[in-house]
């Protein structure tokens, strides 16, 4: 706390720097949830519990899967992909319900402007939080899969990194869009996006069990683009849409927080 007061106090006579305004508000989100740790919870414990129960009861009743030329048990198969939407529950929960908290009832982006931070401070800041959320959400659920024994290969170290590219994608864009919202009733817009993408993102099956052109709309989702990153580095099985994969989720990200910081330009500056 004393480095904080310290870190505050010399902004007096300077302007903060993006690292230190992005410490500053990591810390403020810290002591938001340190006594709501259980909420915090919420969104790791959906894609577990998925886990258990389709892709270890259901998956006793399917046969194996050839991913990429390789045969894989069908828990091995869904396990990647209920990590990619854990990261994305991590961004999701804090760049769309509290960030909207934040930004039009609690107010507290206001407040955050009468000190030296500028918009771009803080939505550098609440996405670096959502990132966070996302890195922890998918760090556990990974350790559980080695628990399992549904890594099988070493290109698994990366899967961390990955994950936090989601949330990068999730939490930009997500951001964003929540500054078009006007109440809480606009949210069933965000469960009507968001439940789609979970179920139909190659997370259960394939792609190649969708007819027509179905699998060219999936393949350029955001989540599907995350779920194949994770499954082939889960798996080994790498392709040149791994590639694709970051660079997708990098610019989706970046043209997020471009977007959002102009957003809230608009609405708290003018």
């Amino acid at each position: 706390m004393a480095a904080v007061t310290a870190s505050v106090g010399r902004s007096l006579a300077r302007p903060l720097s993006s690292r230190e305004a992005t410490g500053l508000l990591l810390y403020r989100n810290y002591l938001a949830y340190r006594r709501a740790w259980y909420i915090f919870l919420t969104g790791f414990l959906e894609p577990v519990f998925y886990l258990f129960s389709i892709g270890v009861g259901v998956g006793a009743l399917v046969s194996d899967f050839s991913f990429n030329g390789q045969d894989i048990p069908y828990a091995e198969f869904v396990a990647p992909g209920m990590l990619a939407a854990s990261a994305m529950n991590g961004a999701l929960l804090d760049s769309t319900f509290n960030f909207f908290f934040k930004l039009k009832y609690n107010k507290l982006f206001d407040q955050i402007l009468a000190t030296p931070m500028t918009t771009t401070d803080v939505a550098r800041g609440e996405l670096a939080w959502s990132l966070l959320r996302g890195g922890v959400y998918s760090a556990g659920f990974l350790v559980i899969m080695l628990a399992m024994g549904l890594v099988s290969s070493w290109w698994a170290v990366l899967v961390v990194p990955a994950a936090l590219l989601i949330g990068l994608a999730f939490g930009g864009v997500c951001m964003a869009l929540t500054t078009y919202l006007r109440s809480w009733q606009d949210f069933e817009l965000v469960t009507l996006a968001t439940v789609p993408l979970f179920l139909f993102s190659a997370t259960f099956f394939p792609v190649t069990a969708y007819p027509g052109v179905v699998p060219w709309i999936v393949e350029v989702t955001p989540l599907y683009r995350g779920v194949v990153l994770c499954r082939e580095l889960t798996t080994g099985a790498l392709t040149w849409g791994s590639a694709f994969s970051v660079v997708y989720l990098v610019a989706m990200g970046v043209a997020g927080l471009a977007l959002v910081s102009r957003r809230l330009d608009r609405l708290l500056l003018t």
